[in-house]
Parts: structure tokens; sequence; C-alpha cells
């Protein structure tokens, strides 16, 4: 006798709409045993991880400026795993669409473009999207003419990525005033991002994020392309089979996806950092693919997510601070998440049944 997985007739909705909660829950209770471990008081270690996370406007505003390209990353992400094109390359699509916005918007020898404000934040945000969706054009391509795996080509392309961006940044695009640091030429202050919090660093960059989702959803759930997206996602043959034009959407969502991990750079650049640096992402693009999973793929709940995932993360620094737990216990928390995310996905899809043959 041995257990197979068999998929359900009709996974019940209220299932899958329960399953991150319940994931949630139970990398809680997991987590406490390590934080039990650690030798921690376990509820007052929660009580500071959420204090840290939202429990003042200070705490709130770092983690609404954590989530803002998580939310992007998040959404590059997810809009491609729905139509079974696994982009992991979202982390080089960030850079790069922050070089790109950089290059148009930059003041270059003390001085920019002499275009006006609007078409110059108009130009700085599409060179983003354009650059972004480009580079990700090249592993689309890739996958609909000659079935090259597009997880390895994503995942090997952040590489080239920021070797190209280092070396742009000790070379074309240095900013002389940076005191021999690999730093970009700064962005034209006029073109920065408002303040969404006064005396903070969140901006309204996380306006656009929220927006974008909104628009994403909508179309997902409105329109032809919305639908031969989701239609290609759950089965590729059967529609090439009705007539649906298979690669041509694969290419669409792709670049749909990269141009929004390009504008996750744009809006870093505009909204926080000012100029581009090797480290200005802890590894966002990465972390947007446990926010896409963590929202099911739902654009809209690519919000949640990533407010929670940055909770997590900016509530572990306060935490660590406060009574010495390490704060990479954030990370373990988003891990299991994740797992536990995954396998509750699974069994609402699938039942386990005994196979006595």
């Amino acid at each position: 006798m041995k257990l197979i997985l068999e998929r359900r007739t009709e996974p019940s909705r209220m299932a899958l709409a329960l399953a991150p909660i319940a994931a949630i829950l139970f990398t809680l209770a997991v987590c406490t045993l390590l934080v039990a471990w650690a030798g921690a008081p376990v509820g007052r270690t929660y009580a500071l991880l959420f204090e840290g996370a939202f429990g003042s406007r200070f705490a709130l505003s770092e983690t609404l400026t954590r989530a803002t390209p998580l939310m992007l990353t998040g959404l590059a992400c997810a809009v491609a795993f729905r139509a079974r094109f696994y982009n992991i390359g979202a982390e080089g699509q960030l850079y790069l669409g922050a070089l790109a916005a950089v290059a148009v918007g930059g003041l270059h020898d003390g001085t920019g473009f002499d275009l006006p404000l609007p078409v110059l934040f108009a130009g700085m945000m599409l060179a983003a999207a354009l650059a972004g969706a480009l580079l990700l054009l090249i592993p689309a391509l890739l996958k609909t003419r000659l079935g090259v795996d597009e997880v390895v080509t994503t995942l090997l392309g952040n590489f080239i990525v920021l070797l190209f961006v280092s070396m742009m940044l000790d070379g074309p695009m240095k900013d002389p005033m940076a005191m021999g640091w690999p730093q970009s030429v700064a962005l034209n202050g006029d073109l920065e991002l408002g303040k969404l919090i006064e005396r903070t660093r969140a901006h309204t960059g996380l306006l656009w994020a929220g927006g974008l989702a909104l628009g994403l959803w909508l179309l997902n759930r409105y329109t032809v392309f919305g639908f031969q997206m989701r239609a290609v996602g759950a089965n590729a043959h059967a529609s090439r089979f009705l007539g649906l034009p298979v690669n041509r959407v694969m290419l669409g969502t792709a670049m749909l996806s990269g141009a929004l991990a390009g504008l996750a750079g744009a809006i870093e650049v505009a909204g926080r950092t000012g100029y581009v640096t090797l480290d200005m992402s802890p590894g966002y693009g990465y972390t947007g693919v446990v926010v896409a999973m963590l929202a099911g793929l739902h654009p809209l709940g690519v919000v949640v997510a990533s407010i929670f995932v940055a909770g997590m993360l900016v509530g572990a620094d306060s935490m660590s601070r406060a009574i010495a737990v390490p704060n990479y216990i954030a990370d373990v928390i988003v891990a299991t998440s994740l797992l536990a995310m995954l396998v509750a996905t699974l069994f609402a899809q699938y039942r386990l049944r005994r196979n006595r043959a």
C-alpha cells in the first residue's frame, strides 16, 4: 500500500482562501520553538516583532518603505508565474530599471536633459519599464523558440546584469562627487517622489505599486489578454489546440513582468535612494518570489503579502536590538511561511489517497 496524490475535481474556494492564514499560523507555531530555544520569552518576542513593524509611526513608515519594492517585484513574479513563465530574474531587472531611470533623469556633469519635468518623469519611468521588459524578452524568446528553461536563463541573467551595473558605476555613470565610491550620478531632485508620511522615508511609490496591483487584477479579470494568460497558465497545450496564440501571450506576459520589476528599480531610486549603488536592493527580486507565492499569485494578495514580509523583516531588527534574539529569525519566518503556503495550497488542490494495488 502506498499513498498517492489525487487532484480534487473542484478545489474548495474557502480552503484556497484560508491557505495563507493557515500557513502563517503554522509558521508562527514552528518559530515559537526556535524562539524558546534561543532562551527568549515567546510572548514578548512576538510582541516586540509586531511593535517593531507596526507599533509606531516610524515603524509603520519603515515597513511601508520596504514593502513598496517588494510589492512591485511580487507583482512581476505573480503575473509571470500565473502564465507558467518562471521569472527568477526580477533582481536583475530591478537594477537595470534603476540604471535606466538614472540615465534619463540623472544629473550628468551637473546637468540633465532640458525637458519639461512631466515629460522627463514619464521618460524616466518608461525607460525603466522598457529596460526590465527587454531584459526578460531574451529568456522568453529562448523559451518559446528553443525550449530553453527560463529558470536557468533568468537566474543567470541576474549575475550578468549586476556585473554590467558594476561596470557602469565604476565607468560612464560614476558620480565624480562620490569620493571614489561605486555610485551613479544623482537623480534630478525635482524628479523625486513625494513623501507619503512627513519626516519619514515612506514615499508615494507605495501608491504607484498599489495602483498597479489594482490594474493587474482588472487586467486579469476583465480583459481578453488576462483570460489568455490564465488559459496558457492552466494548460498551454490545450490553449494551443484551441487556437490561442500561446507564444505571443507568453512574450507579452514576460514583457509585462519585466516592466514591473524595472519600475521597482525606478521607484526605489526616485523614492528612496536618489542614485544607484550595488547594495540598493537587499534581494528584493528574490523575495518577490516569496511574496507572489504567499499571495497565491493574486495581484491584490501581493499587496497584503508584501506588507507582511516587510513587517517581519523590519520588526526582526527591532526585536533583535531589544532582547538579543538573532534577527535571522525573520528570514526563517519568511522561508517557513513560503513552504507552509506551498503545502497548504497543495492539499487544497489535491487529496492523499491510499493505493492498495
